[in-house]
């Protein structure tokens, strides 16, 4: 059995509808602050902290967990900029204590949700798994603690991992079951989208004058769907007895806000007002991936990389949302 920690968050859901679907059986532990209890479906749910020992001990005794895979994270730049102690609590100290549980109870495989944002800002473009990692805001150098620590327990205890830096998730299941539904929403193309179906009244772009192209953040936006296969992928290559790794997940291509402020606009028909707005501190002007080793060593292969589908998928979702 797989346990899913933030397994009813945005990517954690997704993650288990496709264990799911691929017949595994999944236990979640969440605590529902910022997930939703209808994302699991009927997958088993348990309510509680992962920092919490006693909880971790209780889901590890109740049921027979072979792996473990981590979602449950606090994942705003912005926001861990302006609360650090926030970030290093959750993303740190509860990490510390999934870990000593795996130790106590002999779990051996964690595959874990990081961030292309341990590398802060770009020394070249696209970025590989080699780039330097200077993280430039709390959230990446929280993530950068966790690679850390995994290592030291793979060294001492055996506990194996597969670290997956995402780039910048996006889009619903194809099928319209699950999406993304924060509150507040902090995600761009949810923003854009709340925009272009009245529940927001514009959109703010945070910066015109990056070295870019036209001025704004140019960003890596990969599929929802595609990051919970390289998941399913990564574990499998754990069971199989490879060594731990690290691995970029993106789509390899570069949109700017205003290029996805135009994509959203085309796919909806709708206007969609947009505000200038400072920049933010801790954001890069361009973040764009090499997802080479993925694609060659979990054998991934994205099915929803182009832009026009993510959005698509996001919008279906928008419109006929569930939660």
């Amino acid at each position: 059995m797989i346990l899913v920690t933030g397994g009813a968050g945005y990517i954690g859901s997704h993650y288990v509808l496709y264990e799911v679907d691929r017949g595994s059986e999944v236990v979640v532990l969440d605590n529902l602050s910022q997930g939703h209890r209808e994302a699991v479906g009927g997958v088993q749910l348990v309510v509680g902290d992962i920092a919490s020992p006693d909880t971790l001990d209780t889901v590890f005794q109740s049921f027979t967990i072979e792996a473990v895979v981590h979602f449950a994270a606090l994942a705003s730049v912005p926001e861990s900029m302006a609360h650090p102690e926030r970030y290093y609590r959750n993303n740190v100290v509860a990490v510390v204590e999934l870990l000593e549980a795996m130790r106590r109870h002999g779990v051996k495989f964690l595959v874990f949700s990081s961030s292309c944002a341990t590398y802060g800002d770009p020394v070249y473009v696209p970025m590989d798994e080699r780039h330097p990692q200077l993280p430039v805001s709390p959230y990446g150098e929280t993530k950068r603690v966790c690679e850390k620590m995994m290592e030291a327990y793979d060294r001492a205890h055996g506990i194996r991992f597969a670290s997956l830096r995402y780039f910048n998730a996006s889009g619903a299941d194809p099928v319209g079951r699950l999406g993304e539904s924060h509150d507040p929403e902090t995600h761009l193309i949810p923003i854009i989208l709340q925009a272009a179906s009245g529940r927001r009244k514009d959109v703010t772009i945070y910066g015109r004058d990056y070295d870019t192209p036209d001025g704004t953040c140019i960003r890596d936006y990969i599929h929802v769907t595609d990051l919970a296969q390289a998941h399913a992928l990564a574990l499998d290559r754990l069971r199989s007895g490879a060594q731990s790794d690290c691995f970029n997940l993106g789509s390899e291509t570069g949109h700017s806000v205003l290029e996805v402020v135009e994509m959203c606009r085309r796919v909806t028909g709708r206007p969609i007002p947009t505000v200038d707005g400072p920049r933010r501190p801790g954001d890069p002007p361009r973040l764009v991936a090499s997802a080479k080793r993925a694609k060659s060593e979990l054998s991934w292969s994205p099915r929803y990389a182009d832009l026009e589908t993510i959005v698509m998928t996001a919008w279906a979702w928008e419109t006929n949302r569930r939660f």
